[in-house]
C-alpha cells in the first residue's frame, strides 16, 4: 500500500495572512505617511515622535477594533446562515437532499451519480455537507474575530514601529528622505512576505504596495509642507 500523500495548501492560511498583510501594510503606510507629513511641516524632532508614537498606539487600537466589528459581522452572518441550515435539514429533508443533488449535477456529475453522492455524503454529515457545499463555509475559512483583532493590532504596531525607529535614528533634517525611503523598502519586503507566504507571485504585489505607499507619503509630505510654509 502507496504512503498517503499529504497535501498543504495556501488557502489554510488566508485567516490571519489577510489581517497580518493588512495591519502591518497598514502600520507602516500610515505611520510614515505622518512622520513625513510632520517633519516637512516641522523641523521639531519631538513633534515628529509624539506623532509618531501615536499613530502607533491609536492606529493599532483602530485596527483590532476594525478587524474585530469586521469579522464578528460576518461570522454573524455564518451563523445565521448555519442555524437556518440546520433548521431546514430537521423539517425538510428531502428538499435539502434533492437541493444537495442538484449542486452536484451543475458541477457535472449525473443525476443518478449526484443522488447517490448526496445521499452518501448526508447520511455521514448532513450539516457539514451542507455548510460545504451549500455555503461555502469550511473551517480553514470561517471567520475568527479575535484572531483577525490580535493579528491586526499586532502587525500594526510591527510595522509602525520602522518608521519611527527611522525618525529617531535620523537627523530632523534628513527624517523625510530616510522614513519615505526606508518605509518604500520594507514595504517592497512586506509584499514580497506575503505574496510568498500565499503562494502568489511576488513581482505584482510588492509593485502595488510601494506604488500606493509612495502615493500616500507623498501626498502628506507636499500637505505638510504647504502647511508648514503657510503658519
Amino acid at each position: 500500500m502507496r504512503p498517503l500523500h499529504r497535501e498543504s495548501h495556501f488557502i489554510a492560511r488566508i485567516g490571519w495572512l489577510r489581517a497580518a498583510v493588512l495591519g502591518a501594510n497598514d502600520g507602516i503606510i500610515s505611520t510614515a505617511s505622518l512622520v513625513v507629513g510632520v517633519a516637512a511641516a516641522s523641523k521639531s524632532a519631538s513633534d515628529v515622535m509624539i506623532a509618531g508614537a501615536a499613530a502607533l498606539v491609536a492606529g493599532a487600537t483602530s485596527m483590532a477594533a476594525g478587524e474585530y466589528v469586521s469579522v464578528s459581522s460576518q461570522a454573524d452572518t455564518e451563523a445565521a446562515d448555519m442555524q437556518k441550515e440546520r433548521r431546514e435539514l430537521a423539517e425538510q429533508p428531502e428538499s435539502e437532499l434533492d437541493e444537495l443533488t442538484n449542486i452536484y449535477i451543475d458541477r457535472g456529475l449525473t443525476p443518478s451519480l449526484a443522488r447517490e453522492v448526496a445521499v452518501q455524503l448526508t447520511a455521514k454529515d448532513a450539516f457539514e455537507t451542507h455548510a460545504r457545499d451549500e455555503l461555502g463555509l469550511s473551517s480553514h475559512v470561517v471567520a475568527r474575530p479575535v484572531q483577525a483583532a490580535f493579528t491586526s493590532a499586532a502587525t500594526f504596531a510591527v510595522g509602525a514601529a520602522l518608521p519611527l525607529l527611522m525618525a529617531v535614528l535620523s537627523p530632523p533634517s534628513l527624517i523625510p528622505w530616510i522614513v519615505s525611503g526606508g518605509s518604500l523598502v520594507a514595504l517592497a519586503l512586506l509584499g514580497a512576505i506575503g505574496a510568498r507566504t500565499g503562494g502568489a507571485g511576488i513581482i505584482k504585489p510588492m509593485l502595488r504596495v510601494v506604488f500606493w505607499g509612495a502615493v500616500a507619503m507623498g501626498a502628506t509630505a507636499a500637505i505638510g509642507r504647504l502647511v508648514g510654509h503657510a503658519v
